[in-house]
């Protein structure tokens, strides 16, 4: 008999509830989520077997991954309605969010050069 707790029944059970009860656009979200951070991860691999000749190039590509992800978990933050944000609306949230990615990018963009 299969114990009830067991890591396995836990993920299926997160998996069918995140399924069920997440809205499409906080999924989306979530795949950005994903995204980002799976390209933080192969820039940070890629710096450790190649090497850190230009530093400022990783160091800006790497801060610009590390800031989109937390602008996007802002983002999440305030579309979600159970967080308790009614009083802004979603057009509100997403042009903060392109406003600060546009100068995210400029400040990196800068560092580099």
């Amino acid at each position: 008999m299969s114990n009830p707790n067991s890591i396995g029944n836990v993920v299926a059970v997160l998996a069918k509830r995140y399924t069920a009860d997440t809205p499409q656009l906080i999924k989306v979200i979530d795949a950005y989520l994903v995204y980002i951070m799976l390209t933080g991860i192969a820039q940070f691999v890629y710096c450790a077997l190649v090497g850190t000749f230009p530093f400022n190039a990783f160091l800006a590509g790497f801060i610009s991954t590390i800031g989109s992800f937390v602008l996007a978990v802002g983002l999440r933050l305030q579309v979600n309605p159970k967080n308790g944000f009614e009083n802004i609306s979603r057009e509100r949230s997403f042009a903060d969010f392109l406003f600060c990615h546009v100068v995210l990018h400029f400040v990196v963009m800068n560092f580099l050069g």
